[in-house]
């Protein structure tokens, strides 16, 4: 363990304002002013005398918004990124998906009785009728299928059970819905063409998601890439399953990359350019070189070590909020598990103030980097304690933390590691009574 304690120089001032509050209050304003918008146009076009279709058109709107919501929280733009992080964006996704789904759901459903109680047919007889004889409705129905069966493989127990590649693929089925979904509102929306002002709305509104997604998706990485030209450098391995990448590329000191966050990486090779995945940089950026260190959890990780100097590397991102942005006290507590360490190895080296870092690992020999640790917390005059035992044992409970750090509530803690040690330390943070805005934290799946 590395006791030497030498305090380097305050951080930064801090912005009053903390960018992730900021940034969730605009997102979740902007969604609340557009919604009591499309609710002034919707009565403004008149009402329905039949309650059902009234009930019926409202869902189907608000089901439009939240679709534009949806694309807007994975279109991976960088200022939402940086401030709240792809694991808070992807779980509002979540729930907005499912929230979508039943929203969708009733739409259908209440047109459909309230069609069927002014024709007197037959709600399944007035479903085909209108899906046979209305322009629309058709596209409509497929287009609540397919969300429906992404609503399906999105399940947890669903999900668990099947490869991310597949899952992936059965995702991009919502960009078929959306088109449809939008071809259907055109097609007989009422409030679309009520006035002009409307149909500019839902016109900008759609336009927006979409854009937002061609450019965060497809525009900026395909841009960066082509600035940045990445090859692999080096290939280093640290362990027996571990293995650090070494990136070079022109220009890398205009990538906006910062010490805790990760890129989806691709390997150009013939049997690895179709895979992406997640790694966090292991080393500050530097503007020279980027590193990445992965352990070989899996076919992805693993084969990293075959990986030949000179490959081309095309680099999503960078994405996370797991930063120095996020930085509200003068100290930092840093708390790594397993190869979790990667980001937290990068952190301390970009953190001011005084550090103290945890590792947990089972065995000692599965520290990943801990030479590199040691010596960023002797050069940094940070305290490390690197934790071993069995998974199954808590260590990192709240009489343990105190113990090591007492002025814990006084610091900013970031988190990082396996999703139960994870859990684990965010809940020993709460029984110390560190403020919730003091936490960060990263999930595992993102770290390496």
């Amino acid at each position: 363990m590395t006791t030497t304690i030498q305090v380097s120089a305050p951080v930064e001032r801090r912005p009053s304002v903390r960018p992730k509050a900021a940034a969730r209050a605009g997102l979740f304003a902007a969604l609340a002013a557009n919604v009591l918008l499309v609710t002034v146009l919707f009565f403004q076009a008149g009402l329905s005398v039949n309650a059902l279709i009234l009930i019926g058109r409202l869902a189907g709107l608000y089901g439009a918004l939240l679709m534009a919501f949806q694309l807007l929280l994975v279109a991976r733009l960088p200022w939402l990124d940086r401030r709240l992080g792809m694991d808070r964006l992807t779980s509002w996704h979540r729930w907005v998906g499912f929230s979508l789904l039943w929203t969708l759901l009733t739409h259908a459903v209440f047109i459909t009785l309230g069609y069927a109680q002014v024709t007197e047919l037959p709600p399944v007889d007035e479903l085909v009728t209108m899906a046979t004889t209305i322009d629309g409705i058709l596209r409509a129905i497929v287009a609540l299928a397919l969300i429906i069966v992404v609503g399906a493989v999105s399940a947890r127990f669903a999900r668990r059970r099947m490869a991310y590649e597949t899952w992936h693929f059965v995702h991009l089925y919502t960009y078929v819905a959306v088109v449809l979904a939008f071809s259907h509102q055109v097609a007989v929306g009422p409030t679309f063409t009520a006035s002009s002002f409307a149909t500019a709305y839902w016109w900008g509104v759609w336009g927006f998601a979409l854009g937002a997604v061609f450019v965060g998706r497809l525009g900026l990485p395909l841009w960066r890439n082509l600035r940045h030209q990445l090859r692999v450098a080096a290939v280093v391995p640290e362990s027996g399953n571990v293995v650090s990448i070494h990136i070079t590329g022109k220009h890398l000191d205009k990538l906006p990359a910062r010490a805790g966050q990760f890129f989806l990486w691709r390997f150009l090779t013939k049997d690895r350019w179709w895979q992406a995945n997640p790694f966090s940089l292991s080393a500050a950026p530097d503007g020279r070189s980027l590193r990445l260190t992965a352990k070989a959890l899996g076919p992805g990780s693993a084969a990293l070590r075959s990986v030949k100097v000179g490959t081309r590397v095309f680099a999503e991102g960078p994405y996370g909020a797991f930063t120095t942005l996020h930085q509200t006290r003068p100290n930092t507590l840093l708390v790594a598990g397993g190869v979790g360490v990667t980001p937290v190895r990068a952190l301390l080296e970009e953190l001011r103030g005084h550090v103290v870092v945890i590792y947990r690992v089972t065995r000692p020999e599965d520290a990943v980097l801990l030479h590199e640790m040691r010596g960023l917390a002797h050069a940094r005059g940070a305290v490390l304690h690197v934790v071993t035992g069995p998974s199954d044992r808590a260590p990192l409970g709240p009489d343990a933390v105190g113990r090591a750090v007492p002025d814990v509530r006084d610091r900013d803690v970031y988190v990082c590691g396996p999703p139960g040690m994870t859990n684990a330390v965010l809940k020993t943070m709460r029984d110390l009574g560190v403020p919730k805005h003091q936490v960060h934290a990263e999930r595992f799946s993102l770290a390496g």
